[in-house]
């Protein structure tokens, strides 16, 4: 866990008005972490969501950066008088590395990143969960020039499940249905450089993914964020629901492959 020592001031203009913390682990290693608050308008469950992708980020070695736990000290709040007059309070929130020099992906600069197949990854993470906002919100793909080249990341899962405040309906509603999502940058990767090989990995990966961690998973996530047992338990049977759902769902993604043996620009 990370712990936040300065605030340095909001961020971009979600609705989940997100801000710039300088924080620090417990080797003394400092960052500047982008961090979403229990107190945001759209609720704790956006936390909790920001968790749940983190995890799987890890589990499926997705371009998500890097992202868990930190701590807001009382300390740190010093510098943000207006955070303090809205409600924050000092505790554990969700952050996740600040990317400096990022910019927004474009069709002009899309085909620049050496990393494109990693997006076969997102787009099975995106459609096994309900995140519909990667491409409707422009501003939540980025492109980074690095020292191997140009790499893509995707960035703001707040949205899972259609939208941050989801419910045990809801849940339910969503185990057995998929919304195709072949919009913008996800729409030309299919087209141009996608086949159904780049996602077969990630299914390999989400398959291997355990029942013990997907619980522990929920277990982990904070009483204040998701404090109603029955939602938790809700929680964990989607889930895993939708990780057993992982084939028809690359099957759907693989189907809008206009031409399946063409030849990959990844190859």
């Amino acid at each position: 866990m990370y712990r936040a020592v300065e605030y340095i001031g909001p961020v971009g203009l979600g609705a989940t008005t997100p801000q710039l913390f300088r924080a620090e682990n417990s080797d003394g290693e400092t960052k500047i972490c982008v961090v979403k608050l229990a107190s945001n308008r759209l609720g704790a469950k956006v936390l909790v969501n920001e968790l749940l992708a983190a995890r799987f980020g890890q589990w499926l070695d997705l371009c998500f950066p890097p992202g868990g736990f930190i701590e807001i000290t009382p300390t740190a709040l010093k510098g943000g008088r207006r955070l303090v007059a809205a409600g924050m309070q000092p505790g554990c929130h969700f952050g996740c590395e600040y990317l400096k020099g990022a910019g927004y992906v474009t069709k002009v600069n899309l085909h620049r990143a050496i990393n494109k197949d990693q997006m076969a990854g997102v787009m099975l993470f995106d459609h096994l969960f309900h995140n519909p906002d990667r491409t409707k919100n422009r501003k939540n793909l980025l492109i980074r020039r690095e020292k191997h080249g140009y790499r893509l990341y995707a960035i703001d899962n707040s949205h899972l499940f259609r939208r941050g405040k989801w419910t045990i309906e809801l849940l339910k509603e969503l185990a057995d249905n998929i919304t195709l999502n072949h919009r913008r940058s996800y729409g030309v990767l299919l087209k141009y450089y996608l086949k159904p090989t780049h996602f077969s990995k990630y299914v390999q990966a989400v398959k291997a993914i355990q029942a013990t961690e997907l619980e522990q998973l929920v277990e982990t996530i904070p009483e204040d964020w998701l404090p109603d047992r029955l939602e938790r338990q809700a929680l964990l049977e989607f889930l895993t629901a939708r990780c057993g759902k992982v084939d028809w769902v690359m099957r759907q993604l693989t189907d809008l492959i206009p031409d399946i043996n063409r030849r990959s620009h990844l190859d």
